[in-house]
């Protein structure tokens, strides 16, 4: 079973952009650095060597991990998104019905999440519980609080 991943085309920029330096950048220096310790002689004895092949096989396993993720990553199409409901890329309009307190998130996929620019995961709590709601529907999300009930107050794009 693969993990397919949305993406915006900015996000799938960005994972292309990692890869690239890890790539062309990170791994080049690692492979200095192995070649660098090697030639300072008795490897069973260097520590250097030690910490730089292991930095190499976490690199190597990095790589892996991304390229994985862009073989399954799919690029959402902003102009098909229907904003009546809550899809992937729609900025939602929250109210808590408990005290009252309205906030807004852009539901993104989870490697694109980042709450400082108010983009959440459509597989966090709050994303999985507005999913698929309408304007005036409400969200009961579990969270370790307890439950919370969420108003849908607008969505847009």
């Amino acid at each position: 079973m693969s993990n397919i991943s949305y993406y915006t085309a900015e996000g799938l920029k960005q994972l292309k952009d990692e890869i690239h330096d890890l790539k062309v950048v990170q791994r080049p220096k690692i492979s200095q650095q192995i070649a660098d310790a090697r030639d300072k002689g008795d490897l069973s004895e260097n520590a250097e060597y030690d910490a730089a092949k292991e930095a190499q096989g976490l690199l190597e396993a990095k790589i892996s991990k991304l390229e994985n993720l862009l073989a399954n990553a799919r690029l959402v199409d902003e102009s098909q998104i229907d904003n009546s409901k809550v899809f992937i890329l729609s900025t939602v309009k929250l109210k808590n019905t408990a005290n009252g307190a309205e906030m807004s998130y852009t539901l993104v996929a989870e490697n694109e999440a980042n709450l400082a620019m108010k983009k959440i995961s459509v597989d966090s709590p709050i994303g999985k519980g507005v999913l698929g709601k309408a304007v005036g529907e409400i969200a009961e999300v579990q969270v370790p609080a307890g439950l919370v009930k969420f108003e849908i107050l607008e969505i847009t794009r």
